[in-house]
């Protein structure tokens, strides 16, 4: 099976509740019936039953049986969600009224949902911006115990076969070293998740163990000391040129003590610009199938689509939210 076979596979056997906000989107309405009649998840849509229906019936769709629909309306929880949000939001000038109609929001909903065990996972981004969606899980829902910033990882299908994790390529634009040392770590703990690999994880720059000394190579050096000493658990090294990471005779020669160099299949990029034009190049010179953004960091699964995703992307990036659920 290819990779993301493998990942909806075990998230079939996980069965965990997926809420897909943004319900009147033709996409979202078709990966929902995909997803509920191959049993990936348990597909949560939010909004008003008619209007849903309506919005399937124009895109020639039966919405299956098995679909949950929650309108945020007439929730139960309503009033316990929007005293959740004021008391993480209250010291922000938050009142309990505007608490009372955020969470109305369909994203804002939709983390609610997280926080208060009602889903297990959400994607949105198809309507969305991606600071919308990010907005709604940091507000609401936080980081997780560990994590100093929210990032994201793309996982790269290779077309041999091999699968690399590359971040952060989508949300942190110059991380400082602490929010590099994060990255490095959750990216980590992402590709073991979702790939079963044990992560070999190389912390890129334009230097290798001190071939060039710059206040970039420092900020590098210095994420890697922190990831190591955080995580004692996981195989990080730094600072690694690419190819040093890479290739094994290349790392054999540029850092021959590195148990990483030659052998990476993490690859943590020291800024968005390097790491956006990475994964980019990856995917269109080497014919690599990029999966993601795979957003991490939250204490919750909150991940963001493109706006031009297809339906089978929403059921793709479904199937890794419920794993990271896990």
């Amino acid at each position: 099976m290819t990779l993301i076979e493998q990942i909806r596979d075990k998230a079939r056997k996980a069965g965990k509740r997926i809420v897909l906000p943004e319900s009147k989107d033709g996409r979202m309405l078709m990966a929902a019936n995909y997803l509920a009649e191959h049993k990936i998840c348990k597909p949560i849509l939010i909004g008003n039953a008619v209007d849903i229906t309506r919005a399937a019936e124009e895109q020639n769709l039966i919405l299956r049986d098995d679909i949950t629909i929650i309108e945020p309306k007439v929730w139960k929880k309503n009033e316990l969600y929007a005293q959740h949000l004021y008391e993480r939001r209250r010291n922000k000038g938050l009142t309990i009224d505007a608490a009372r109609e955020l969470v109305l929001n369909e994203l804002f909903f939709a983390a609610e949902m997280l926080v208060h065990n009602d889903a297990d996972g959400c994607v949105a981004g198809a309507v969305n911006t991606t600071g919308d969606v990010l907005r709604a899980g940091i507000q609401v829902i936080g980081l997780k115990a560990g994590s100093t910033v929210v990032s994201s990882t793309f996982l790269m299908t290779m077309p041999d076969g091999n699968v690399f994790t590359y971040g952060d390529c989508a949300v942190v634009p110059y991380p400082d070293s602490n929010q590099l040392a994060s990255i490095a770590i959750d990216s980590s703990r992402t590709h073991q998740k979702l790939t079963g690999e044990k992560a070999r994880t190389a912390m890129l720059s334009f230097s290798t163990k001190g071939s060039a000394v710059h206040e970039k190579t420092q900020l590098v050096t210095a994420a890697t000391a922190i990831a190591r000493e955080t995580a004692s658990d996981l195989e990080i090294d730094g600072e690694l040129q690419f190819d040093a990471a890479l290739l094994p005779a290349i790392g054999q020669k540029k850092a021959p003590e590195s148990s990483v160099a030659g052998n990476a299949n993490v690859f943590i990029f020291p800024n968005l610009d390097a790491g956006n034009i990475g994964y980019k190049i990856t995917e269109r010179l080497a014919g690599a199938v990029a999966t993601g953004p795979i957003i991490q960091g939250l204490a919750k699964p909150m991940n963001d689509l493109s706006r031009g995703c297809s339906w089978q992307d929403i059921v793709n990036t479904a199937a890794v939210s419920a794993l990271q659920a896990e």
